[in-house]
């Protein structure tokens, strides 16, 4: 208790950076695991191709080379991008890589019989997906998709080596001032925790409303 009293309030100016950090680059991970998943289902090979390249690169490199890549190699070619910049953007396409391969998976799982009903009713290839689709494999989505935010979170932490004052950087600044390394890292683990355990209430809670809205 006494560590939550003396270094919580000075951590959490850090945690609220780590929060928005983790949130924003959510919502591009979504976007792109989205963008990403339908692509891999696209009947023009192009646009499959560059869908794959993409899913293939970010999974198949390390977050932390991905991060350096963007913040200090780009600036070689001319794209300059701040540290929030960049670590949002390699935290959100990274966790967008892996999403895109469980909104594919999820779409495909649907049982054929569904895209033969929706024929039957002349629904177009696009209503079908949004009507038929993508509520049925949404079910199948979250709980994958809620261990890619938590991953994203614990991953929020390496922006600390762009310079980033989030919540593992604020936490090596207090050690580096007072030398009371156990107690400072034991208040970031339970604030990680915390907010891990936020993201799996709320992801629960998404999975119960649309079981219950589900038909049957």
């Amino acid at each position: 208790m006494n560590a939550i009293n003396n270094f919580g309030p000075p951590l959490l100016g850090g945690l609220a950076v780590t929060i928005g950090i983790t949130l924003a680059a959510a919502v591009l991970a979504v976007v792109a695991a989205l963008g990403g998943g339908l692509a891999r289902l696209s009947y023009y090979r192009v646009v499959r191709w560059t869908a794959a390249v993409y899913v293939e690169v970010f999974r198949g490199t390390s977050t932390l080379v991905q991060l350096f890549w963007f913040y200090f190699v780009l600036p070689f070619f001319g794209i300059n991008l701040s540290a929030l910049a960049a670590g949002i953007l390699v935290l959100g396409l990274n966790t967008g890589a892996y999403g895109a391969e469980v909104v594919r998976g999820a779409i495909v799982a649907v049982p054929r019989g569904q895209y033969d009903a929706a024929a039957a009713l002349n629904m177009s290839r696009l209503q079908t997906l949004y009507r038929i689709v993508l509520p049925q494999a949404a079910l199948a989505m979250l709980p994958p998709a809620g261990n890619l935010m938590i991953e994203l979170l614990k991953n929020s932490a390496l922006v600390s080596l762009i310079t980033i004052t989030e919540l593992t950087f604020t936490a090596q600044l207090l050690r580096s001032e007072t030398l009371r390394s156990a107690e400072i890292f034991a208040v970031v683990l339970l604030f990680y925790f915390l907010v891990a355990l936020c993201i799996t209430g709320a992801f629960r809670l998404a999975e119960g409303k649309l079981k219950k809205s589900a038909p049957g």
